[in-house]
């Protein structure tokens, strides 16, 4: 059986179109997709089955616990860094938020004809009885009462009507 190089070559050949063939019909038959576009319920009564019976052997919970346990030394110097973070974070929204919305309301008021907040009064922090609340009351619109950037009243021991024009009759 003296078998020439194209005979073997030929032979080699013949196996290969055999094996793509093969593979080809294995590939057609264990397409997951083109299964469940063929036969959706069945898909779907497995999919349900399968998502019970993962729901019975609690493997979410113990991997739950697994990483509680890998995570416990750490979260303790995380948690901090963390919260630091997230408080800079909220406080650089906060502050953002409130110029926006004072600039917003500035702006509206002056739409409005209303004094605006820079016009009315500048006062010292929120609730100050010092010089600059006496100052700022000094400059509010007659018959109205100062308030803080917060919305609180500023005690400023000034009355309004001290702060109304006297007319000369």
């Amino acid at each position: 059986m003296a078998e020439t190089t194209a005979d073997v070559r030929r032979d080699i050949e013949l196996t290969r179109e055999r094996m793509s063939s093969t593979l080809a019909q294995l590939e057609q038959k264990l397409n997951i997709m083109q299964i469940v576009r063929d036969h959706p319920w069945p898909a779907l009564a497995m999919a349900v089955g399968a998502g019970v019976m993962l729901s019975g052997s609690r493997t979410d919970v113990k991997a739950a616990a697994a990483t509680v346990a890998a995570t416990r030394g750490a979260s303790s110097r995380v948690g901090n860094v963390l919260d630091d973070v997230v408080s800079t974070l909220v406080t650089g929204l906060h502050d953002a938020f409130e110029t926006r919305i004072t600039s917003l309301v500035d702006d509206l008021k002056t739409a409005i004809g209303a004094p605006t907040r820079g016009e009315v009064a500048q006062t010292a922090p929120t609730g100050s009885d010092g010089p600059a609340a006496r100052n700022a009351a000094a400059m509010r619109t007659p018959g109205t009462t100062p308030v803080d950037t917060y919305g609180s009243r500023v005690d400023s021991g000034v009355s309004p009507s001290s702060l109304e024009p006297r007319r000369a009759d």
